[in-house]
């Protein structure tokens, strides 16, 4: 294997599909799951003692809650991570590639209106987000010494200066 990664508080689903496509790279991973800031700080710093990779960082209240410390711990321990929203990116997190939130707010407001219309909630199909964005924060790759590639800059919906 020639890379790591920790994912923090992976969901099940989330997990298996970063999990589906780190294998066939060679790739790592060490699921950690923390409920709290003692937690979060602990294993954050147990894993940049042990490894060259970086940090995968998935979505639950827990981590949104504290997306400060993790965003600074990761500084501290100089890991690049990437985050699945991007509240983090815009706090200082490196790069976050998740569902565009804004995206689907119209939809919601769609399934609103058919169930003040008398349509069943239950009887609605279940919609998948489908738009996602890439932030790179080239501020904080510049203070860890990380050199983005000109074609992922080119990639990103938004850039961070």
């Amino acid at each position: 294997m020639s890379q790591c990664s920790a994912s923090i508080a992976a969901v099940p689903g989330q997990f298996a599909a970063i999990q589906s496509a780190a294998e066939p790279r060679g790739v790592e991973l060490r699921p950690v799951n923390v409920r709290d800031a003692g937690e979060i700080e602990k294993a954050v710093t147990e894993f940049a003692g042990v490894s060259t990779g970086g940090l995968i960082v998935t979505g639950s209240p827990a981590i949104t809650l504290h997306r400060a410390l993790i965003i600074d711990l990761a500084a501290r321990h100089r890991l690049p991570a990437v985050y699945n929203t991007q509240l983090f990116t815009n706090a200082g997190g490196l790069m976050s590639y998740g569902s565009n939130i804004a995206d689907q707010f119209p939809r919601a407001a769609q399934y609103v209106d058919r169930i003040l219309k008398g349509e069943k909630p239950a009887n609605l199909p279940v919609q998948s987000p489908t738009k996602y964005d890439l932030t790179i924060n080239l501020k904080t790759a510049k203070a860890l010494g990380i050199d983005v590639p000109s074609s992922s800059v080119a990639r990103a919906d938004k850039t961070i200066e």
